[in-house]
Order: structure tokens, then sequence, then C-alpha cells
């Protein structure tokens, strides 16, 4: 290695020009935050038109950055942007015809400002190829105008809007920072010149960025990680872990709490839905747009029947609102501390805590199947574009498996039972599953033999979306345990997934393609373990008594019996006739099932309280490529600061490993020497070892010392020394450095 000061880094025989390494060095800054928008493009299929859209920006900067000056970049890439954000705009349906949905480009211009993810735009593939040309263009412009302090500065600018929205993860920032500072370094060298040596003020500047991003977060609000609600009756909506979160990850094995979470009082049981989500990517979930103030909602068309219902929370605290499909108003005080999620579901503005109630009036849209039968395909455009959406990972074979289960079904309501049965006849129901790498909803067609709620409804949701039918993935709880006539208890065990089929004209259509039987057992044993146990919160004074059933009811003209379904309603306070039963609903509809984001994992510890369990989980590649760098960077930093040479020096001194005689006596002298340097002084050029220990004999040292410089010289002159002669000098030298009391050196 060369220490010649210039603009090329040399080593060994090869001298590279410290501009080039800019460019590297620009290229891994754009690359952090191009990988956000090539993982964001490829949820919604279009990652390949961002990747040419990226290469002609490149390519147009390369060019144009070899005939016009630096200060065109800027101008340039603001008029890409202003392109892209009117091409953005101009593709939204109906923007100019529409004040709803001017204030949906608002509301997501809004959310990006305050922090969320871009990841839930719904306009993202747009916005994305939008905005990426000009994110690009301007950094790799500057870099080969060699300004590279504004190179660092554009680049670095991009990357912190998604660090401020939450789509840049810890890896992506530190990668982006070490782009952005090997820019400024190595223009700089570039620049003035530099040496070898210089490199390791490098790699301090990178072990202090690695130590700040591990202990401080600059995300104020994002969501870049998975949601993963806590159990219990936590601020995830309780044992459930339910929540109204915008992002649902896919986990593997889980347990749930069967304490309870609320009480329900109501004229009819069903499904309690929290939340619903239109954007699959692939292993999880996000919801799409914001959340609003509350304001009364319209009902669903068609025909439906009202839900009246009364939620008392059980749990210690929870931020959720349960409620039928769909609510309609939210009665009493409770409004003003309602919000309404972009897809039309409950949310508290704040935790509600045990003892808090809150009313809702529901219509529910009336399951009839020769109506949906002949609802036809005929969706609105906004709707067929939300909830079709498929990522890029998804499979052929999973295309042609859904194809060849709905040949013979000539319309979207008939092809929704045919995969529904198929899922539930395929597949077994189990809570104790791996989680499968890959796209989740082609894993559990093809390679899972068993599955929760979580899995199904995924798979069922994405093969309807194949089939070009508009479908999303709905959490919630099932009714529970029926206490009375018009009570329910709900625990955290009755948390669940399930399926939304939009038909035009009624609207989102309950589908549920878990089989209820295998479900309902499976908690039900968890509620009998759990009280056997003694385990409190596990029933309410009404629960305690075992689940009422409705008397049957005679007809005049026979001696049939007839039960009435949750569903059914035939004297609905607006006259309108109830529904036949429904073929979605669960046989048993006591205990429910799972969760929405469901918590990890394959390993738990059943010790927490709620039954969540703690994740044990080996570290990912990235945990181990990050640590990696952490250590090396932790090296280059000691060896820069001279931290590993005086620890090693410090075990040296001490320590003195063995060899032969002559070289055991050089080593123990090397070590007296450094020594007697630290506590007194260092040997002067010219001073003979004799003449260097004669000379301190004023300040303590002893014959010891003197002792070990005459088996050096007999060492070092005569070449005559013993093992014995070897183990002394070493011995004496132990004594000094270490502090022991002289002792009569021998001859």
């Amino acid at each position: 290695m060369s220490t010649r000061q210039d603009n090329r880094l040399r080593f060994g025989g090869v001298a590279i020009p410290y501009h080039w390494l800019a460019v590297c060095s620009t290229a891994v800054l754009i690359g952090s935050y191009l990988s956000i928008l090539y993982r964001i493009t490829n949820v919604v299929g279009v990652a390949g038109d961002l990747l040419f859209v990226v290469a002609g920006a490149l390519v147009g900067a390369m060019l144009l950055a070899r005939k016009l000056p630096a200060w065109t970049a800027f101008v340039i890439g603001a008029i890409l942007l202003v392109i892209g954000l009117f091409s953005y705009y101009a593709t939204v349906p109906g923007m100019y015809l529409s004040l709803e949905q001017a204030d949906r480009i608002i509301a997501d211009t809004i959310a990006l400002l305050t922090g969320l993810s871009v990841e839930m735009m719904r306009e993202i593939e747009t916005w994305a190829l939008s905005v990426s040309p000009a994110a690009v263009f301007v950094p790799w412009y500057l870099v080969f105008r060699r300004r590279y302090g504004l190179a660092a500065a554009s680049g670095g600018a991009v990357l912190g809007f998604f660090v401020l929205t939450g789509d840049a993860g810890a890896f992506v920032t530190l990668t982006g920072m070490v782009g952005a500072l090997g820019i400024v370094a190595f223009g700089t060298m570039s620049r003035y010149g530099g040496t070898i040596a210089q490199m390791d003020v490098l790699a301090v500047a990178l072990v202090a960025m690695i130590l700040l991003s591990t202990t401080v977060s600059v995300v104020p609000g994002g969501s870049a990680s998975p949601i993963l609600p806590s159990s219990g009756g936590g601020s995830g909506g309780g044992g459930g872990l339910i929540s109204n979160d915008q992002r649902v990850a896919i986990q593997g094995s889980i347990e749930l709490s069967p304490k309870v979470q609320y009480t329900v009082t109501s004229n009819h049981g069903g499904y309690w839905k929290v939340a619903s989500y239109d954007r699959y990517t692939g292993d999880g979930w996000i919801r799409t747009g914001g959340s609003r103030s509350y304001e009364d909602q319209s009902s669903p068309p068609g025909t439906s029947y009202e839900v009246r219902q009364t939620f008392t929370v059980e749990a210690d605290r929870v931020n959720a609102m349960p409620a039928a499909w769909k609510p309609i108003r939210v009665m009493g005080d409770m409004d003003d501390r309602t919000r309404i999620s972009s897809t039309g579901s409950l949310s508290p503005k704040s935790a509600l805590t045990k003892g808090d109630s809150y009313s809702v009036r529901s219509r529910v849209p009336t399951k009839n199947p020769e109506t949906l039968r002949d609802a036809g395909t005929n969706y609105p455009s906004e709707i067929r574009q939300q909830y079709s959406q498929l990522p890029g990972s998804t499979s052929n074979r999973l295309k042609e498996k859904t194809s060849e289960i709905t040949a013979d079904a000539d319309n979207p309501y008939e092809k929704a039972i045919r995969i529904e049965t198929w899922l539930e006849e395929n597949k077994e129901y189990s809570l104790d599953v791996e989680r499968p790498d890959g796209e989740m909803a082609d894993s559990f067609v093809f390679e899972m033999e068993e599955g929760y709620c979580v899995y199904y409804a995924t798979s069922m949701v994405t093969m309807l979306r194949t089939q070009d039918i508009p479908a999303r993935f709905a959490t919630g709880y099932t009714s529970g345990q029926r206490v009375s006539e018009d009570e329910w208890v709900v625990r955290g065990l009755d948390s669940h997934a399930w399926v939304e089929v939009y038909f035009p004209d009624t609207g989102w259509v309950r589908f549920d393609p878990t089989p209820s039987e295998p479900r309902s057992d499976a908690e039900q044993e968890m509620v009998n373990d759990a009280r056997a146990s003694g385990e409190s919160g596990v029933d309410t004074d009404e629960s305690e008594n075992g689940t009422w059933t409705p008397e049957p009811t005679t007809t005049t003209t026979t001696t049939t019996t007839t039960t009435t379904t949750d569903d059914e309603d035939n004297s609905t306070s607006d006259g309108v006739d109830g529904p036949n039963p429904d073929p979605g609903e669960p046989q048993n509809p006591d205990l429910g099932e799972l969760t929405s984001a469901v918590t990890p994992t394959e390993t738990t510890n059943s010790s927490s309280e709620e039954g969540g369990g703690i994740p044990i989980e080996p570290p990912s590649r990235e945990q181990l490529l990050y640590s990696s760098l952490l250590a090396i960077g932790v090296l280059l930093t000691a060896r820069r600061t001279g931290i590993l040479q005086r620890a090693y020096r410090t075990v040296w001194v001490r320590w003195q490993p063995r060899d032969d005689p002559e070289t055991d006596v050089e080593r123990a002298f090397s070590r007296l020497e450094y020594y007697l340097a630290q506590k007194h002084r260092m040997r002067r050029q010219g001073e003979t070892p004799r003449e260097y220990i004669a000379s301190l004999s004023h300040v303590g040292v002893d014959d010891r010392a003197q002792r070990v410089g005459s088996l050096y010289e007999r060492a070092r002159y005569a070449g005559d020394v013993s093992r014995e002669h070897a183990d002394e000098a070493v011995s004496l030298v132990n004594d000094i450095v270490r502090g022991s009391k002289r002792q009569k050196s021998s001859g």
C-alpha cells in the first residue's frame, strides 16, 4: 500500500480514483431508498416499470452532466417532479369532478407529511413511478459534476423523507447514511488528496452511526416494522391481539388468551368487526388511506337488517371498537371519541379502559344467495382497482389452481362458495404452525397441511382476486359465548379473521373459509383448561353457568321445532325482514378464533400472564450483517484510536508465550524495556541495555532488571543461554511487571 497523497486509492498494484468511489457511494445512497420503492411497487405489481423509469433517469443524468452546469440539476429535477405529480393527480379517477377524490389526494399528502407510511397511499404505484425519476436524477447528476456535498445532501433528503414516513428501517437508513458519508469523504479526498490511513476516519464515523442507530429512534410515528400488538389487556385490544392498526403481519404459531375482553348486549349475535384491509403484500396486509373524525354513515346498498349493540369493556385497556358490519351510527357521547377508518370501521381516539361502554347501530347486508348469484360484475372502478390488487410475488400456479377449483362456477358468488368450501375441506385447523417463506397464500395452498384463520382468509382473498373478484381481509371477533337471549361474553380467543366479498347493489358480504368445528373445539378446550387452573378473568358471573340456548318454538301445524339463528330477525325496528340462515355462519357460535395481527412465534414462553408468549427467533440475515458491520467498525475504530494497540500491549507485557530459550530471553527483555519506558523513560538511541538499566537505579530499578539485561546480552551477542536461563528471565520480568516484591537474583 502506498501512503502518497493523491486522488487515487492505491492498494497493491491497483489504483482506484476517489471520484469513482464517490460515485459508488452515491449508488449505495440511491439504492437504499430505491429498495423501498421497489418493495412497494412490487406489492402492486409494477416493479418492472419502476426499474425502467429509474434506468432512464440515471442514463439521462450521466449524459446531461457532461454538457450542463451543476445548478441545472435542480431545475431538471423540479421539472421531473412537477410532471410526475401532475401525472399522479391526473390518473386519479374523477379528480376534476369529485370532491371526494380530491379530498383523498389531500389526505394522502397530509398522511405523508405527518409520518405515515407511503405504503398506505391508495395510488401508490402511480406515486412511486412519478417521484422516482427526480429522486435518482438529481444526486446522480451532481456526483458526475463532482459536486459531492450537494449530491449527498439531495440524496440524503430523499432518504430522510422515507425515514420520516417510517418506510426506511434501521438497516436501510444505515446503508443510506454510509453512502452519504462515503460521497463526502471520497469526494474530499478526490479534490484535495488523501492517504489510505485516512480510511480509518470513515470507520470511526461508521461505528458512531451504527451505535447511534441502535440507541436512538429517528422515526416519530412511522410504521416500517410489522405491527405486533401486545397480549392480554394491552394496547392491542385484548388477549386476542386484535387492533385497528394499519398493518397486519402474518406470523407463525400463536397462543390466545381465554380472558374476557367485552360483554355485548345485542338484538342479534354475529361477527363483531374491528378492521378490514385492502392491500396484500405477500406476507401481510395494509389498510390504505387514513382515518377521519366520526360522522354518521350511509346504509349498505340493497336489503339489510338492523343490529343494535352495546359493548362494555372488561379488559384493562383496548384500542379497538368492534361492531357488526356495517356500523351506521354511534350513539351517545362516544361519537366525540370515535374515528372512522378509510374502510368504514370504528376506532377510539384514545384507549378504552375497563368499564367503558359504547352503543352502535349497524345495518348488516342480507346474504341472499339468489340475489348474490344475479349481482353481476359491474363493480365501481375504484372498488375494482383497490380490492383486486395482487403482489408481484403471486404465482401462476395459484391462479391456475383457483381457475380449476372454480371451473364450474359461472358467477362471483358461486366462485366464492367453491373457494370457501375447498379451503374448509382440504386444510386442517391448527394454531401451531411454522411460518412459511415466500408468498403466504401460495405457501398455504400448496405446501401447508394446516393453519389458522389468518392463513385461510388470506388465501381466499388472494384466490378471489386472481379471478378479478374484489375481496378484502377482515378481522374482529366471533359472537362469543351466549349467556342470555341478548347478551354475549367475548374473550380474546374469540378473535378471528374472515373474508369480505363485494357484490354490486349489496356491498360487502362476509365469507368464512376457516373450519368452524375444529376451531370451536380447540377454543373450548382452552377455556376449560383456564377454568381448571383457576386463571382469573376467564368468566363473568353470567358465563360461569354455561351457554344459553333459546327455548324451542313449536308451530301450531307440526311437531317440528325450529331454533332462531344469530342472524335471523323477523321483527326489526324498521320493518325489514331478517335474512335466512347465513351459510357462512359457524355451526357453533359460542367460541370464535384468533387474531388479525397475529403474534409470534414458533417457540413461546408460556409464563406470559395473558398467554401471549415471548418470541425466540434466530437472527435474520440483516441482523447478522448489521452485527458484522458493527464488529468490524468497532475493531477499526479501536485501531484508529490506539485502543487496540494498548489492549494488546497490556496483555503482551503481562503474559509471555514460550519458545526456544534465546527467543524467550529476548522477548522477556522487550517486555521489561516496554514496562520501564511506561514507568520511567524510553531507552535513548545508542544507549546499551546495561547503561539504560543502570541509569534507572536511582528510581528503584533493582538488580532483577540488571540480571535480565545480562541474560539478554548473553543471548544476543554470545548466543549461549539455556532453558534455565530463559525460565529465570521470564520469571524475573513477570515479578517486575506484576509488582512482586524484590527477590535475590541468581548468577
